[in-house]
């Protein structure tokens, strides 16, 4: 049995702790962000995945505050929009978040989307590294990168180096796109992991499209576990940190009983598809 448990955290490049299992508060209206946030945190999640575009950073910071947890204790995460990929609205961005959210860092922020042509994106990147620089943020990383946007991104790093001195380029901690046994990517997968940086899992339930599928059903007979508990810890075996959305409380729950079984090599294997089927949008493969 692996020894991963719900306070498992694995090391970023930064230096900084994430905690494995994230709470995913995409498409959560602004109005019940707070309280599902609280029901999170008293289950044990202590990482919630937040964006500008999801409007919803000041309800989820309330939640946090609110569950009584020291803010040492919690992991936040926003996103710089996909279509305000410059350096001025991302510095815009980083100052608005400290402020409707009432912190004084934010744990991990993103670039939402390899949008807006290589100047904006490298732009956008900037702010997030001067950010860092200021105190503002701790770590920062990327979102929905496919390799080739992740070399765009390694070879400015490394030229900004060479030509300013260690750590100024920035450092990329996380790429967070979607994966599942549908998506499992593993180009993007193996770029990341060969560097050591962290790879998050959004819609790590594929939606909810796959609740009955054969492949999931059997383990989760065999188990005792629901379909969505076998896809959470196919996630947490391929190293990575999936971000589950819920707003239902008993479903919270139940996404973060994952540690009391494991999927045997064989069960892991079968899952390994093949396919490549997108739930979501797949800004992976844009090339402006």
């Amino acid at each position: 049995m692996s020894t991963l448990n719900i306070n498992s955290k694995y090391r970023m490049p930064s230096g900084y702790d994430i905690p494995i299992l994230g709470f995913g508060v995409y498409q959560t209206p602004a109005d019940v962000t707070s309280d599902v946030v609280q029901h999170a945190l008293n289950v044990g999640y202590r990482h919630v995945d937040s964006a500008v575009a999801y409007h919803n950073e000041a309800p989820s910071a309330e939640g946090m505050k609110k569950s009584g947890i020291l803010r040492a204790d919690l992991f936040f995460t926003t996103k710089i929009p996909p279509r305000q990929m410059t350096y001025d609205n991302a510095k815009q961005h980083i100052e608005n978040t400290l402020k409707v959210t009432g912190f004084d860092y934010v744990d991990l922020y993103l670039l939402h989307a390899p949008y807006g042509g290589k100047e904006n994106r490298i732009g956008a990147w900037k702010a997030l590294v001067e950010g860092v620089q200021a105190g503002k943020i701790r770590s920062i990383g990327v979102s929905n990168y496919g390799c080739h946007h992740l070399d765009e991104l390694e070879s400015w790093i490394k030229s900004t180096e060479e030509k300013d001195g260690q750590g100024k380029g920035g450092i990329l901690s996380v790429n967070q796109i979607e994966l599942h046994p549908w998506l499992a990517r593993k180009d993007i997968v193996e770029w990341c992991q060969k560097r050591g940086v962290i790879v998050e899992a959004y819609s790590p339930l594929v939606r909810a499209t796959k609740a009955n599928d054969p492949l999931l059903v059997e383990a989760a007979k065999k188990y005792g576990k629901t379909t969505a508990q076998i896809l959470l810890r196919w996630s947490l075996q391929k190293g990575f940190v999936p971000l589950p959305k819920s707003v239902t409380k008993s479903r919270i729950e139940e996404n973060s009983q994952i540690y009391d079984f494991e999927l045997s090599e064989e069960e892991m294997q079968k899952l390994d598809t093949g396919v490549y089927e997108p739930c979501a949008w797949d800004p992976t493969v844009s090339h402006d």
